[in-house]
Formats: structure tokens, C-alpha cells, sequence
């Protein structure tokens, strides 16, 4: 067991102050978006003052375990981030590993720089997710049913809109994806209707219509807010297709390949396969390529469920997803030791909430709120409450 060391990403939609508040550190002034702690080569993390690849590259199965490097080659499969979203992230979703195997060699052939703009697929790697929150979260997920969309629409009254989501009264995954595509590409002198829309949302606030999580409110807030960061973007448009969800402290949202989503604010804890490949519909001024992210796109419509964490014993909370690349539980630590799951894998342990007391079978390290360790296999770690009560997530291979 090893001091890990994350770096901080300063996204212009991170917060200003809940990255710092969770790492104890004063604010700089600049947006600080996300904490990776692990081996992405965009972002390594150090451990015991030393790059964390440079070990897996010296001693793959002792670093990262055997079942890890048998399935997935000698690299650690998963990225661990804490995200602090203080404005609305943009549209986004991720390939399957068949789609990103396919993509990134398209892109290999054909000479994309890997860091052009323009480059879609980093790497070869699928991107499902899991976020966590540590406080209350809301975002975008998935589309909503397509006739309750049109419903939507329609009962702002602009006809403009209405004719262009048309399709999707009566319709099914075909017409939200020829809607979704419409959206995307509207001709620069088409793009009245975005702000037509956010006028008749705003109106309809203004007047009080609908309580506070009324359906309709919601949608109005969603285009009016949304509208704030981005004016005039037809990916306001395109949100609206999408669920609004919201949940709390601890809950967990899985995302997996072909998921149309967004986190609008809050903190939590985000644990990915390790990959760089994002596609985006709008909501930033990245490059957005429509038919690679209509291609990817799962337009099934339905609300997403929270992951159904389990209890695996007192004070382990497993949250079980179909992704193999990683695996996270939840430690509730007090006076008891509570061990650390997974310690045939390498796995990272960070501090969440309070303080806890890491032991490894030699030696004992007290971590605050922020603060990780990275558990070598064949590690026997055990946490507990340090003066009171702590909380830690650990993240592993999910084999």
C-alpha cells in the first residue's frame, strides 16, 4: 500500500469551490472540474512520488493482479474521478468496445492526429461509467418516451418547434433519432427556433404554470437554464429530448455504451473504463460529429434506474454493474476494521467523507477527506474510523 496522488483538470464547467471544500486546499480562482486518480495517460497519478504507469509497466501483475492483466493486458482497466460540475456539461456518449476497436482504427488509417480536435477515438477502449453522488445530483439521461416529448412541445406553443419534433408523436427509436439528427443540423438561419423556445419557456416560468416538479416546469427550467451557458445552441433543443433526473448522497447512475447524457451540477464520485472516448451532441464548443454520434446512439426511450447497491457485509456497499473493466464498493468505517474488498486486484481507496485509519498488515496511515492509497494484490487492507467515522470508496477491476 502505497500514498496516491491524483491531478486536477480545469475544466471551464468545473466548480470554483467544491473540488477545493472536498480536498481541503483554498480555492485558485480557476474552474476545477475533476480529480483522476489512476494510470490514464493524459492524467497519471503518482504513487509514492512516482508515475503509477511506470509500475504497472515494471510489474504488471504486481501492480494491477493477474485475473486484471490476463483479461485486459498489462494497464489498470478502470479511472477513478471525483467531478465537481458547477455548469452543465456538455451532451455526450460512448462507443462500445466492437464500435471504439472499429473507430480507433479508422482513424489510424486514415492519419488523424491523436490530438486533433477533430479525433473522436483516442484509443480503443469502450467508456462505461458510474457516478456516484456525494451530495445531490442532477443530470440528463437517456430520452424520454417520444409522445410525452411531443406533449411537451406542443404545450409551449411555438410552432416551429412543434413541426420539427413532429416525428415523434406516436413514434419510437427511429423518429427520436430523425429528430435528434434534425436538431443537430439546423442551418445557422434556422436556429430562431432555440431561442423561441427559451422565450416560451421563460414566459411559461414567469407566469407559474405547473408547481416546481411538475413535468412541464421542469422541461421549461431545463431550456431556460441550459440556454443561460449555451444561447442559441441546438443542443438546448436536443436536451429536451432527455430525462431530467435528480439523486442524492451516496446513490449511483450507471451509464453504459450508446447512454445520451449530461450532469448539470453537483459533486460525486465518477468510475470509468479507462478511456479517453467521448462523443458529443452540443452543449460545448468542442467538435461535434452528428453521424459518428447518431452511429453510437441507443435511442431505446425509458428512464434509467439507480444502481441497486447491495450490502456485501457491516459497512460494505457493493455497487454491481454489468462493466467488467471496473468494480466500486462504498466503506462505512467506525471503530470496527472493515476490510478492503478485491485484494487479488490493485485497487485505489479514497477518503470520501471524515477521516479513516488504512492498514495494510505493516504499517497504519491516517487519510482525511480527499485523500487516497494505492492497495497492491495480495494487500490485506483494513479501514477504520479515525477519531470518529469515515467513509471511502474503492475502486477495482471489475472481474
Amino acid at each position: 500500500m502505497d500514498p496516491l496522488t491524483g491531478s486536477v483538470q480545469h475544466y471551464a464547467w468545473g466548480s470554483r469551490t467544491a473540488l477545493p471544500a472536498f480536498l481541503g486546499v483554498e480555492p485558485d480562482g480557476r474552474p476545477q472540474a475533476e480529480l483522476w486518480l489512476g494510470a490514464h495517460p493524459g492524467a497519471p497519478s503518482q504513487v509514492a512520488g512516482s508515475p503509477l504507469p511506470d509500475r504497472i509497466d515494471a510489474d504488471p501483475t504486481g501492480v494491477v493482479g493477474g485475473a486484471s492483466v490476463e483479461a485486459f493486458g498489462p494497464r489498470l482497466p478502470y479511472l477513478l474521478k471525483v467531478l465537481a460540475a458547477g455548469e452543465p456539461l456538455s451532451l455526450q456518449a460512448h462507443p462500445t468496445r466492437a464500435q471504439a476497436e472499429d473507430g480507433y482504427a479508422r482513424e489510424q488509417a486514415a492519419g488523424v492526429d491523436p490530438g486533433a480536435p477533430t479525433r473522436l477515438y483516442r484509443d480503443d477502449w469502450p467508456k462505461p461509467e458510474m457516478f456516484m453522488a456525494l451530495g445531490d445530483i442532477e443530470a440528463l439521461c437517456g430520452f424520454r418516451e417520444p409522445d410525452t416529448t411531443y406533449a411537451l412541445f406542443s404545450r409551449l406553443g411555438v410552432t416551429a418547434a412543434s413541426e420539427l419534433v413532429a416525428p415523434l408523436q406516436g413514434g419510437g427509436p427511429e423518429q427520436l433519432a430523425e429528430v435528434f439528427a434534425r436538431v443537430l443540423r439546423l442551418a445557422e438561419g434556422d436556429r430562431e427556433v432555440v431561442a423561441q423556445v427559451v422565450t416560451a419557456a421563460a414566459e411559461l416560468i414567469e407566469a407559474g404554470e405547473g408547481r416546481t416538479d411538475d413535468e412541464l416546469a421542469l422541461f421549461a427550467r431545463t431550456a431556460v437554464e441550459l440556454d443561460e451557458h449555451y444561447p442559441g445552441d441546438p443542443g438546448v433543443l436536443a436536451a429536451l429530448l432527455m430525462n431530467r433526473i435528480g439523486y442524492g448522497r451516496f446513490q449511483a447512475l450507471f451509464l453504459p455504451a450508446g447512454n445520451l447524457h449530461a450532469y448539470l451540477h453537483g459533486i460525486g464520485v465518477e468510475v470509468m473504463a479507462n478511456s479517453d472516448n467521448v462523443m458529443r451532441g452540443g452543449l460545448t464548443p468542442k467538435h461535434v460529429d452528428v453521424g459518428e454520434l447518431l452511429a453510437v446512439l441507443d435511442f431505446t426511450p425509458g428512464v434509467p434506474d439507480l444502481v441497486e447497491v447491495v450490502e456485501e457485509g457491516a459497512g460494505v456497499w457493493r455497487y454491481p454493474t454489468p462493466a467488467p473493466e471496473f468494480a466500486l464498493w462504498r466503506l462505512d468505517a467506525d471503530a470496527e476494521a472493515v476490510t478492503v474488498p478485491a485484494a487479488g486486484s490493485g485497487r485505489i481507496v479514497l477518503v470520501v467523507e471524515g477521516s479513516v485509519e488504512v492498514f495494510d498488515g505493516s504499517r497504519a496511515t491516517t487519510l482525511k477527506q480527499g485523500e487516497s492509497v494505492f492497495g497492491y494484490p495480495g494487500d490485506v487492507v483494513t479501514v477504520t474510523g479515525a477519531g470518529g467515522t469515515g467513509t471511502v470508496v474503492v475502486a477495482a477491476p471489475g472481474l
